[in-house]
Parts: structure tokens; C-alpha cells; sequence
């Protein structure tokens, strides 16, 4: 009789993502730094860079300081703060873990919340002697926000408190009064000593009191949520793969629910169906995928897919909107104001935000809603967005990947804010383009003329008024048809509500881009004089004609030489402060970097200025003959 060898495979570990977060010296780095070492996760290069790098940088002495395992960034050394996100992983015979070390300054919130985006739970600390400080409550609100249910609130540094239970027992109650109100739905409290390991790996022996489980015991115990799994499927295309005329598949990975060939699909926004023929992998075809999986799809029917398109279950399709309430985290030392506009990335889609209305920002401490026309660095607020497009969506609730995006400045690239959207706004729903049948040819060939957008932009005192007038009389003596919004005309009606700050400012010229882009549908050539101080909004405006129909003409005028001709007196009355917000007193003007035309006043007059316009409109085929 012959043995048969039988394998038998060890059970798969699963794997817990959390995050350390908190105010700045609370020990985040220290407490993951010796939990690695008391858990023998650390080879032994490790452990004798870490006594090299304590000798030469350590800020306890004689002692091991075990936050250099973590802080790896020579500014992070010289300061002995976290600046960066510090991944590590490490795994116990019960569990694996990626832990990410993320700052506590308040200007390095944004860091904290690319930590946060990925987590099942967060370790919060907070300094015993301390206790909570803003910025804890800052970054529990936004673990909330980003849907992390499990906290653990680790007070540290008992060890300075002498090991208090009344201290700990003040902390822990306040903490739980305050997670509750947040929606925080599971809060754990652990007394610790970092530096010296009390309550990191065993129950301390100074702290008889706390009966509770140690942290890696409660790490390596408390539940995962498996969302992904249980989800209908949902499938963000990456990338549209052609290696040749026989194949098109559609490559990404599968976040949520499960595939199988033969699945019938809706690919959103377009609603367009089909069936899955087939799920590859560099390892060969699949019968069935999971969530988490990296695949390519392809499907039965040649269909117009591209990348940021969403394929999902036929019969459970996410929803489709193009405006929407979100919260808002903003992360830049520029404020966002109502009325800017974005570029929003949703999942593997950039489409272009405009936040209007901004409702309202949260006050960290009380969690009042206060109304505000901007949220300056590290505020968390709610607004409406308002898309050029619509996408495939999900509440941030039910899909980080469909319900949570980044916002990002037109100009710089710079992502700026992260958001997580609530729902769609009902008038998504009910208010739909009406079909017209004369429509911007149609009027150009009534009018014999190329319609666009002349954008005058310069400082007050340019002479931009006074040039746009001359070359709107030009153009009516040869019969074009034309017509000028100046900017103290429209503040008299339009934008009349409007003063002059910075938020104002951007909602004036949204307003005035959005007004003559339905003149140039009439077919009319279009002149605007504004200050327009900032590119962003020029931009913007810029992004809602065809490419060539927009014409920047900055009326270069140095400030002194503006300032001298001060026509109106605004400028003695801005060096008085008896005007506020003026550009070039005290707001910026940003001049443009690469307009279709620059007009130097000092070397030529307002009559000149104009004939050289009218002459760029005839040399680009704007005036028919």
C-alpha cells in the first residue's frame, strides 16, 4: 500500500491597514518604533542602524529612540517631527498589518488624510499631560469623515503623569463624549507608555488599574469590515489596451463585488450594455474575479470606453450626477473660495468643479456650521459642485473609490482639497439641455463673422475700457457684430451684488465668462474688460470656449504708470485704506504668462493698440469677407 503525501496549507492572514495620527510630540513615531522592536520585527541591520542612528541623532540620551525607525526624512531627523507618511509593515503569528506614520503639525494635514484613505482603523494619540487638543479633534473628525469606525484612542506618555488611572479615566471619557458626536461608532482607549513599552505588547505592570486588552492584543483581534466583497460590482477603467486590431480590453482593477464571464454590464455614464467575454491576467484567464484583483475585461459588443468610464452590474449601476453636496478638506495655504473652479479626479475621471455654493465650514472643537465664503488651510466645510460632465458615483458611505476625489488647482497641478460626496443635487435630475435648432454656425453665417471672446485683462488704469471701445468701434464700421461687457457696466445690474474680495472677485468673473459664452453661441464677436486679477479664474473662462475662440489680450501697463493716470482716484483712495481688496495695493494681480496678444502701452497709443487687434482678428480668419 503506498502513502500518499497529503499538503496541508496554513490558513491565509488577514491584513489590518491602520494609521497613527494626532497633534504634533505625542509620540507617534516612537509608539510604532517600539512596537516594531518589542515584536521582533526588525532585522538585525535594522536594530544596528537604530542604535547608530540614536547615538547621532536621538533626542533621549543614552536610550534607544525608537521614532527613527520611522522618521526617515534628514528634516524630520533635525526636527524630530513627521513630515512625510512613513509606511511599514509587519506581521504576528495572528495577523499582517501596513501601519502608516503620518504627521501631527497642522501643516501636514493633508498627509495625514493620504494616510487615512486607506485605513480600517486609526490609533489616535494624544499626550497625557495635555490631553485633547485641537488638532486631535481635527484629525477624529476627519477619520469619521473617511469612514474609519475603529479608533483607538492610545494616551501616551503615562509614564510623565505617573501612571494616573484618575488622568487617564478624565481623557478617555471626554474622548468618547466627543467620538460619539462624530459618528465615530467604536472607540477603544488604551493607556501607554510608549518609550518605555507599557501596554504595547503586555499588560503593564504600572498600570494594575487598566484591565483592558494591550494594543497589539486588540490589533491583532478586532474585526476587519470585508465591504468590497458584499458590494455590487464595480469596475473603474484605467486603461483601454490595443496591443493590435484583434484585442481590445479594458484593464483596472475590480473594487468592489465579484465577475464571471458571461455577467451582463452597464458602462456608465454612457448606460451602454454588453456581456463579459472574457477576464485576463498575465497569469491566463480567470472563471471568476474578486474584488481587489487587477484583470482586463473584454467584452461581447465594440463599445465606446475610455478611461474614467465605470463598467458595473447591469441590473445594480451606480448612480449618475453632475452636481452634488460634499465635504470638503482643504489642504492648501491658498484658501479655496466659492465660484473657483477645479479639476476634480473621481476614481481614474479628471472633470472640471466649480464649488458653488460654499455652505458652510465645521468647527473642529464645537462642530458648529459656520457660513463662510472660503476655507482657508486644514478646514473641513460642506459645499455644492458643480461638474462640466457627468460621472459614476457613490456616496463616500457606500465607495470610497465611486464617492471620494481630490481637487486640484488648474494652474499649479497641485492637489489642493480632498472631498467625499453626500448626493446628487434633485435639479441634476430635472433640468436637461434643451435641443435648439439655430445654433453658433448657423448664427456665424447669418453675421459673416468667426464668433470668440475677446478677454481684456490688466490693471485698473490700463486702459483696457478705452482700447476695447476703440476696437468695438472698429469693428461696427465694417459691419461686425459685436458687443462689450465693461466691468463697472455689469456690476451695475448683473453683479451688482458683489463687493471686491477675493471670493467676490472670482464669483464676478464665473459670472461674466458664463454670460459671454452664450454670446458667442449668438455668433458675436465679444469683448470683456476686466481686471481679472488671478489665472485661475482666466483659466476657467478660457475652459468653457472651443480652443480657439478664446482670445487673452493682457494690456501690459507697469503699475506706477497706472497708478499715474488714476482717472477715477481709486488709487489714492486704496494708499488712503479707504478702499480694501485693491489690485496692486493690497490684492495681487497675476499677469497672464502666454496671452494671444500683448498690448505695450508705454510704446504705442489706445488707437494702435486697437487697429493691431482688429488686424489679428482678420489674419485668423475672424472677419469673412
Amino acid at each position: 500500500m503506498s502513502a500518499v503525501a497529503t499538503t496541508v496549507l496554513a490558513p491565509t492572514k488577514d491584513l489590518l491597514r491602520f494609521l497613527t495620527c494626532g497633534s504634533v510630540d505625542d509620540g507617534k513615531s516612537t509608539l510604532i518604533g517600539r512596537l516594531l522592536f518589542d515584536s521582533h520585527n526588525l532585522l538585525d541591520d535594522q536594530l544596528a542602524l537604530l542604535v547608530d542612528d540614536s547615538r547621532r541623532h536621538g533626542t533621549r540620551g543614552a536610550e534607544m529612540d525608537y521614532a527613527l525607525l520611522l522618521d526617515g526624512l534628514a528634516a524630520e531627523r533635525e526636527q524630530g517631527i513627521t513630515i512625510d507618511v512613513a509606511y511599514r509593515f509587519f506581521a504576528t503569528a495572528r495577523r499582517k498589518f501596513i501601519v502608516a506614520d503620518t504627521p501631527g503639525h497642522e501643516q501636514y494635514t493633508r498627509n495625514m488624510v493620504t494616510g487615512a484613505s486607506t485605513a480600517d482603523l486609526a490609533i489616535l494619540l494624544v499626550d497625557a499631560r495635555k490631553g485633547l487638543l485641537p488638532q486631535t479633534r481635527r484629525h477624529s473628525h476627519i477619520v469619521a469623515l473617511l469612514g474609519i469606525r475603529e479608533v483607538v484612542l492610545a494616551v501616551n506618555k503615562m509614564d510623565l503623569v505617573d501612571y494616573s488611572s484618575a488622568v487617564f479615566a478624565r481623557i478617555a471619557d471626554e474622548y468618547r463624549e466627543f467620538a460619539a458626536r462624530i459618528g465615530i461608532e467604536h472607540s477603544t482607549c488604551i493607556p501607554v507608555s510608549a518609550a518605555h513599552g507599557d501596554n504595547l505588547i503586555e499588560p503593564s505592570s504600572q498600570m494594575p488599574w487598566y484591565q483592558g486588552a494591550s494594543l497589539l492584543r486588540h490589533l491583532e483581534t478586532v474585526p476587519i469590515p470585508d465591504r468590497a466583497s458584499t458590494q455590487p460590482m464595480r469596475f473603474p477603467v484605467q486603461w483601454v489596451n490595443r496591443p493590435n486590431a484583434d484585442f481590445r480590453g479594458y484593464a483596472g482593477t475590480l473594487v468592489s463585488g465579484q465577475l464571471r464571464p458571461g455577467d451582463r454590464v452597464r458602462v456608465l455614464p454612457s448606460g451602454r450594455e454588453s456581456v463579459v467575454a472574457r477576464i485576463v491576467t498575465a497569469a491566463g484567464d480567470l472563471e471568476q474575479a474578486a474584488a481587489g484583483q487587477a484583470i482586463t475585461l473584454t467584452l461581447r459588443d465594440e463599445l465606446d470606453i475610455s478611461r474614467g468610464d465605470v463598467i458595473a452590474a447591469a441590473a445594480q449601476p451606480p448612480m449618475i450626477g453632475n452636481q452634488f453636496e460634499a465635504t470638503l478638506i482643504w489642504m492648501n495655504e491658498a484658501p479655496l473660495l466659492r465660484g473657483r473652479s477645479y479639476l476634480m479626479k473621481i476614481g481614474c475621471r479628471t472633470v472640471q468643479a466649480t464649488v458653488a455654493p460654499l455652505k458652510y465650514r465645521i468647527d473642529v472643537n464645537t462642530l458648529e456650521h459656520q457660513p463662510t465664503d472660503l476655507l482657508a488651510l486644514n478646514d473641513i466645510g460642506v459645499a455644492e459642485l458643480s461638474l462640466d460632465q457627468d460621472i459614476a458615483f457613490a456616496p463616500y458611505a457606500e465607495s470610497r473609490e465611486l464617492g471620494g476625489f481630490i481637487l486640484i488647482d488648474r494652474i499649479s497641478q497641485q492637489t489642493v482639497g480632498a472631498g467625499l460626496l453626500h448626493f446628487a443635487l434633485r435639479r441634476s435630475d430635472n433640468v436637461h439641455w434643451q435641443a435648439i435648432d439655430i445654433g453658433k454656425p448657423a448664427h456665424a453665417r447669418q453675421k459673416q463673422q468667426k464668433p470668440c471672446v475677446l478677454w481684456f485683462t490688466g490693471l485698473s488704469g490700463a486702459g483696457k475700457s478705452t482700447i476695447a471701445n476703440l476696437v468695438e468701434k472698429q469693428l461696427h464700421a465694417i459691419g461686425r457684430h459685436t458687443y462689450l461687457l465693461d466691468g463697472d457696466n455689469v456690476r451695475h445690474g448683473l453683479n451688482k451684488d458683489l463687493g471686491f474680495t477675493e471670493a467676490d472677485r472670482v464669483e464676478n468673473i464665473r459670472r461674466v465668462a458664463e454670460v459671454a459664452k452664450l454670446m458667442v453661441d449668438a455668433g458675436l464677436i465679444v469683448l470683456t474688460a476686466f481686471i481679472s486679477p488671478f489665472r485661475s479664474e482666466r483659466g476657467m473662462a478660457r475652459a468653457l470656449f472651443a480652443a480657439d475662440e478664446f482670445i487673452e489680450v493682457f494690456i501690459d501697463t507697469p503699475l506706477s504708470t497706472a497708478e499715474n493716470r488714476d482717472v477715477k482716484g481709486l488709487y489714492q483712495k486704496a494708499r488712503r485704506g479707504q478702499l480694501k481688496n485693491f489690485t496692486g495695493v493690497d490684492s495681487p494681480y497675476e499677469a497672464p504668462l502666454r496671452p494671444e496678444l500683448l498690448i505695450d502701452t508705454a510704446s504705442q497709443s489706445a488707437e494702435q493698440s486697437a487697429t493691431r487687434i482688429v488686424e489679428y482678428l482678420r489674419a485668423h480668419g475672424r472677419l469673412w469677407t
